[in-house]
């Protein structure tokens, strides 16, 4: 464990990151030095045998579902979007008349993904305790041009699956499911990204499971969903030379998947680790009439990809910028609700008022949750915020 003490006071750590990738990577560096040996020396760079391994053992831990790697998160919604559009009504594409119910409180990728497969994203508010989709707020947004719902599992907190998917089968819609922050976390027994009616991932380096650089993966129980999946993200067809859909070179990276496969064995570890951390937090913060705790869905496992509490009265920016001058870092996820943004201006609906969105961006604070902190620098995060 490195060194993260001041001199003037040994038990002060100079910095205390958000996230710490050379920690984690030196860790894991023997492993990964012999997985990515074993790629070069195979010389299999594209669709290599640990592409397909990985896609197994994905398909396995998340319950005995079909997952196909792709190139990013991003592409995973968009890719898993097109399919549904092909499998569910014989064309390339949705249209513009097609609603697909997005929380509004999200990364950009989930709304941008809905344009990208030809609909249009109805944004809807959050539950400001969980920052999820409400299904209440998803039903109340539904018209009979509603397609589908995309439910975001945001900062690696599940959706409350059972009322969402009971609304999708009532109404004949998809689920898509933004597990992008929460691999490894549950709804009831089963695995999150595997109770829709498919699932997009993330292995960006920041999240849970955290490649070299970007990756993605589509799970579905639904084989002919599994199928079209498979050929839109080698260019639209089981025949390069004949494809039948318009599709994209969106395959998965050996390399990364070489990677990969040496951080699913340690996944649930390093969860039950970020667990552990929020325990603390929540533990030690407890009290305090200025800051609000997150709190995971009832029924539901957390896996912390962020620990986000709200900072009340207006103070988080000066919260966050005294905790930068004793070296702690923070983030802001996410400062603009999607249905503010540039991009979905004339291409979007929005359904209510958005009022818990608004607030949410303007008081949310991510804290360190990076799973390898040591007791000493947990303690420094909580002495320093409970003497603001």
């Amino acid at each position: 464990m490195p060194d993260n003490r001041t001199a003037n006071n040994p038990n002060q750590p100079r910095q205390v990151p958000l996230l710490d990738l050379p920690r984690q990577q030196a860790e894991l560096s023997a492993e990964i030095d012999e997985a990515l040996k074993r790629v070069t020396s195979g010389a299999s760079y594209i669709l290599g045998p640990e592409v397909k391994m990985l896609e197994q053992q994905l398909g396995a831990y998340l319950g005995g579902v079909h997952c196909t790697g792709v190139a990013s998160g991003t592409d995973a919604l968009v890719i898993a979007l097109r399919a549904l559009a092909i499998v569910r009504t014989g064309k390339e594409y949705f249209c513009p008349d097609d609603e697909i119910i997005v929380p509004s409180f999200t990364f950009t990728a989930t709304g941008e993904a809905v344009i990208h497969a030809g609909a249009t994203p109805v944004f809807v508010d959050i539950d400001p305790v969980t920052y999820n989709i409400k299904p209440e707020e998803a039903a109340a947004a539904m018209t009979s041009r509603t397609v589908g719902l995309v439910p975001v599992h945001l900062f690696g907190n599940p959706c409350p699956m059972d009322a969402i998917m009971d609304l999708a089968r009532r109404h004949d819609l998809f689920v898509l499911e933004d597990a992008a922050q929460s691999f490894g976390a549950s709804f009831g027994a089963a695995k999150l990204g595997a109770v829709g009616t498919a699932g997009a991932f993330s292995f960006f380096p920041s999240k849970n499971l955290g490649g070299f650089g970007d990756g993605g993966a589509v799970a579905t129980r639904e084989e002919d969903l599994a199928a079209v999946i498979r050929m839109l993200r080698t260019h639209g067809g089981k025949d390069k030379y004949n494809v039948e859909h318009i599709g994209y070179n969106s395959r998965l990276d050996t390399l990364q998947a070489a990677v990969l496969l040496v951080k699913l064995k340690h996944v649930d570890r390093l969860n039950r680790r970020r667990r552990a951390i929020a325990s603390y937090y929540d533990q030690h913060l407890r009290g305090l009439d200025w800051l609000a705790l997150p709190s995971a869905v009832a029924g539901g496992e957390h896996v912390y990809n962020q620990y986000t509490v709200r900072v009340l009265n207006g103070k988080r920016d000066r919260v966050r910028e005294m905790l930068r001058e004793k070296g702690i870092a923070t983030a802001v996820y996410y400062p603009l609700p999607l249905h503010r943004m540039k991009v979905f201006a004339g291409r979007c609906k929005t359904a209510g008022s958005l009022e818990q969105t608004e607030k949410a961006c303007a008081e949310v604070l991510s804290l360190p949750i990076e799973p390898l902190l040591t007791e000493e620098e947990l303690e420094y995060v909580v002495q320093c915020l409970r003497a603001l």
